[in-house]
């Protein structure tokens, strides 16, 4: 048998920032896979809203409303909702924040609200996780960068500081933790509509911009997105570690 498994059907998963943009997407694509979901997200309106469209599709869905920066207390509120012998399968560290600030106007509250967001809280649920995964000899965690931490963008230095620190932490983490059948993989976004992006998107000099660097030639929809974590998710990438995944129409073959 050549076909590997791309169900999720009995796995668990947690998004972080699963309510808007990519991590929606990852969302309702697990749950379409077979997953029952973590929902992650510090908006209660739609933390609950997507709960139940979670539960539509015929799957469990845990809500925790939290900004990811109070880490131990999602962690609190996970080993309250799930019993500690029941394996967490899968991790993303969706969630993250960008302040377009030039290098000389980056405030020091700037610098730390985007380093606690981005890289630290994704450093300790990884922990939290891996520790669960441990327990069960597998797992997979999926860090969601960002093509600014490969190449370099005009605007956004600390966001491209704390997105290249991620590329490196998937690396060094799946080297450490490989022992344990711990998969630890990143996918590297280049432009989709998310809340992150909207108001970029809506100068039509700038999309041409982006479009003129993408040799596909458009800009992403987020469902050719989900289908990536899907797979790093699945059985089909048992294989991969360590490894940053561009989802980014070609961007990065020229660079910006």
């Amino acid at each position: 048998m050549y076909l590997p498994s791309f169900s999720l059907e009995g796995k668990l998963a947690a998004v972080t920032g699963a309510t808007k943009g990519i991590g929606y997407a990852i969302t309702m694509a697990y749950a379409e896979a077979g997953a029952d979901v973590i929902i992650i997200s510090r908006t209660e309106d739609d933390v609950y809203r997507v709960k139940e469209e979670v539960e539509a599709l015929g799957r469990k869905a845990y809500p925790i409303v939290e900004n990811v920066q109070d880490y131990n207390d999602i962690i609190n509120q996970i080993n309250g909702m799930i019993h500690e012998d029941q394996p967490i399968d899968i991790w993303v560290n969706n969630a993250g924040m960008n302040i377009r600030s030039d290098a000389f106007d980056v405030s020091e509250q700037e610098w730390d609200q985007i380093i606690q967001t981005n890289m630290k809280s994704a450093f300790f649920l990884s922990q939290y996780a891996a520790k669960r995964m441990k327990e069960h000899q597998r797992g997979k965690i999926i860090n969601i960068t960002s093509v600014a931490g490969h190449v370099a963008l005009r605007t956004g230095v600390v966001y491209g500081m704390t997105k290249s620190a991620l590329i490196q932490m998937t690396k060094t983490l799946s080297l450490e933790w490989g022992k344990h059948n711990i998969h630890v993989n990143a996918i590297g976004p280049w432009y989709f509509p998310t809340s992150l992006t909207e108001k970029l998107l809506e100068n039509e000099e700038y999309v041409q911009e982006i479009v003129d660097r993408t040799p596909m030639g458009r800009i992403g929809k987020l469902e050719e997105l989900a289908g990536s974590a899907v797979f790093l998710g699945s059985e089909a990438s048992n294989y991969i570690t360590g490894q940053t995944l561009f989802v980014d129409g070609g961007m990065t073959v020229y660079g910006f």
